[in-house]
C-alpha cells in the first residue's frame, strides 16, 4: 500500500534521511525502531509532505505520492497522528473528531463518528467533554479516532505510547491490532520496541538516518542486534 524508496529528507541544510526504503502493505502492521534522533519522525513527516525531500520516490497503492502538503497526502490516503496529538484542546471531543472528517460529507460524518465511538468506548463517555479535560490515553485515542475519521488507506503513527501509563499503552496498542485488522496499513514508530513488536508483523530499524535491519517481527525479537539495543 505504501512504498518508500531511496528518501533523502531534512531540515534546511541538514540531511537526515540517507536513502531509506521501506514497504506496508495493506492490512499490516509496520513498526519503525530506532533510538532519538535516529530520523523516525523525520521519515513520517517527509511522507505527508510536512518536510521536503530531496531525492527518492513514494508510492501509495503503486501511484506516485508526489511532494505535498499534509491536506493533500490525506486525501490521496495518508494520516498522521504527530507525536504532540495536536487536538484542538478547547473544543469538545465530538467537534475534533468531526473535524476529521472534513474530506467527508454529511451522514456519513455522524455515521464514522458513531463508528468510531464503537471503537474507543471511553470517547462516547467524553463525547461532550472539552479534548483539554481527558487523561493523556484519552488524548491519544482521540488522535488516532480524529486521523481515522478520513478513512485513510495508510495511518502514521508516531509514539502513540509516549507518556502513558503501561495498563493504557497496552489497550492502545490492543485497538492498533484491529485497526490492521480491519484492513488499514499501519506504519508505527515507536521506542516500546517489545510491544511494538507483539503487535507489528514487520519491522525495520532505523540508525543516523539510515536502514540498517529489517525483517518480520519474531526475527527481530530474536536478532541479539535489536535484544541488545531496543530490548
Amino acid at each position: 500500500m505504501l512504498s518508500v524508496r531511496d528518501l533523502h529528507a531534512g531540515y534546511r541544510n541538514k540531511t537526515v534521511l540517507r536513502g531509506v526504503s521501506l514497504d506496508v502493505p495493506r492490512g499490516r502492521i509496520v513498526t519503525l525502531l530506532g533510538a532519538n534522533g535516529a530520523g523516525k519522525s523525520t521519515l513520517l513527516k517527509a511522507i505527508v509532505g510536512l518536510l521536503p525531500r530531496t531525492a527518492g520516490r513514494i508510492e501509495l497503492d503503486g501511484a506516485p505520492l508526489p511532494n505535498a502538503t499534509p491536506d493533500r497526502a490525506l486525501k490521496a490516503g495518508v494520516a498522521l497522528v504527530t507525536e504532540q496529538r495536536e487536538l484542538f484542546k478547547d473544543m469538545t471531543v465530538i467537534d475534533n473528531l468531526r473535524l476529521g472528517a472534513f474530506l467527508q460529507r454529511g451522514s456519513v460524518i455522524d455515521s464514522e463518528c458513531e463508528r468510531l465511538l464503537d471503537v474507543f468506548p471511553i470517547l462516547r463517555e467524553r463525547a461532550r467533554q472539552t479534548a483539554r479535560t481527558l487523561s493523556g490515553g484519552e488524548q491519544q485515542m482521540l488522535a488516532i479516532a480524529r486521523a481515522l475519521m478520513a478513512r485513510p488507506a495508510v495511518l502514521l503513527l508516531d509514539e502513540p505510547s509516549l507518556g502513558l501509563a503501561p495498563k493504557i499503552v497496552e489497550e492502545i496498542f490492543g485497538i492498533i491490532g484491529k485497526i490492521g485488522s480491519g484492513g488499514t496499513a499501519v506504519l508505527v514508530v515507536e521506542q516500546n520496541a517489545a510491544l511494538a513488536l507483539d503487535v507489528a508483523q514487520y519491522g525495520f530499524v532505523l540508525e543516523l538516518g539510515e536502514i540498517t535491519l529489517q525483517g518480520d517481527a519474531e526475527t527481530l525479537k530474536n536478532s541479539p542486534t535489536v535484544q541488545a539495543s531496543y530490548l
